[in-house]
C-alpha cells in the first residue's frame, strides 16, 4: 500500500473489521478502493458493504422515518398508490449505489431509463424494492423492461396524474448483510416521448452512498445547456448548481456522493 502513496494503520484496519469504524473520508474511501486490489478482490467489493453513510454535520435531519410519499408533489396521490403494494422492505434496505441512464429521442422526449441499483439488506427479510415514477407529460407511462436480479410483482398507477408504483421482486428474500445488484428499464412507447420537463431527478427518501446520473441526447438535437442541481430534504430551492459540459458522445453526467434524503438531477435547455 505504500508503494500506492497510501497508507493505513494497522489499527485503522483493526477499528475498520470490527466494525467499530467505518472508512467514509473521502481519502479513507481512496484507501478502501487500493486495498481491493491488494487483496485481489473485485472493484467494490469491500465498499459495497458499507452500507449507507452516516449523517452528520448541519445537513442531519431528525431521525424519524421519512415516508416514501414526502418528497413528491403529488403526495397523496403517491400514497394512495402505495397502499396497493407492499412497502414494508423499503426500510430494510441500505442504498448503496444507483445508476440511472436516460436517452434522449431526436424530439427531445426521454426515450428510456435504465436503472442500475445495489442495495443491502440492513435486517432480514427484505424482498422487492418499491418503484415510484411520474412523468410531466398526459397519458403516458413507460413499460418496464429487461429486468435483471428482479421480476416485475404488482403494479398501479394513477392516469390523471401520470404516477405509476410497482413492486421489483428480488429471486428471494436477502439475508442481513447480503447485497443485490438489480436492473430493469423503462421504456416509453414509440412516438410517445415525454418531454419531462426538460430535466432528470431521482428523489432519495434514505441517504445513497453513491448517485450517479448519465443523460445522452441524439446528435441531431443537442442541448445548449445543462446543468447539475440538487434539493435536499427540507430545503425549499434547489442548491449546489453545477454546469455541465457535453462529451463527445453527447452526453452529461453527475455523481453525488453520500447524498440524502432529498432530490438530485439534470436539467438542461434547448437552443432558442
Amino acid at each position: 500500500m505504500g508503494l500506492r502513496g497510501v497508507t493505513i494503520s494497522v489499527a485503522t484496519l483493526s477499528y475498520w473489521q470490527s466494525g467499530r469504524r467505518r472508512p467514509e473520508r473521502p481519502e479513507s474511501l481512496e484507501a478502501l478502493r487500493h486495498l481491493e486490489s491488494v487483496l485481489g478482490v473485485p472493484q467494490a467489493g469491500l465498499s459495497a458493504l458499507l452500507g449507507p453513510p452516516r449523517p452528520r454535520g448541519r445537513r442531519c435531519r431528525p431521525t424519524t422515518m421519512m415516508p416514501i410519499d414526502a418528497l413528491w408533489a403529488g403526495r397523496e396521490r403517491v400514497a394512495d398508490l402505495l397502499t396497493k403494494v407492499d412497502t414494508t422492505s423499503d426500510v430494510k434496505l441500505g442504498r448503496i449505489s444507483q445508476h440511472d441512464r436516460i436517452e434522449i429521442a431526436a424530439d427531445g422526449g426521454q426515450k428510456s431509463i435504465w436503472v442500475r441499483q445495489i442495495l443491502r439488506a440492513e435486517q432480514d427479510g427484505p424482498d422487492r424494492w418499491a418503484l415510484v415514477f411520474e412523468t410531466e407529460d398526459k397519458d403516458v407511462l413507460p413499460e418496464v423492461a429487461n429486468l435483471r436480479n428482479c421480476h416485475l410483482g404488482r403494479v398501479a398507477e394513477d392516469t390523471d396524474v401520470n404516477i405509476m408504483v410497482a413492486e421489483m421482486m428480488f429471486d428471494r428474500p436477502l439475508a442481513r448483510g447480503e447485497t443485490i445488484i438489480m436492473e430493469y428499464e423503462l421504456v416509453f412507447p414509440e412516438g410517445h416521448y415525454p418531454a419531462g420537463n426538460n430535466s432528470f431527478a431521482r428523489k432519495f427518501r434514505l441517504p445513497v452512498r453513491e448517485y450517479v446520473i448519465e443523460v445522452r441526447f441524439d446528435q441531431s438535437n443537442l442541448p445548449a445547456r445543462c446543468q447539475q442541481y440538487s434539493l435536499p430534504a427540507g430545503d425549499e430551492t434547489p442548491s449546489r448548481r453545477r454546469n455541465l459540459t457535453l462529451d463527445n458522445a453527447g452526453g452529461v453526467h453527475a455523481v453525488a456522493l453520500g447524498f440524502g434524503p432529498g432530490v438530485f438531477g439534470v436539467r438542461w435547455e434547448w437552443p432558442k
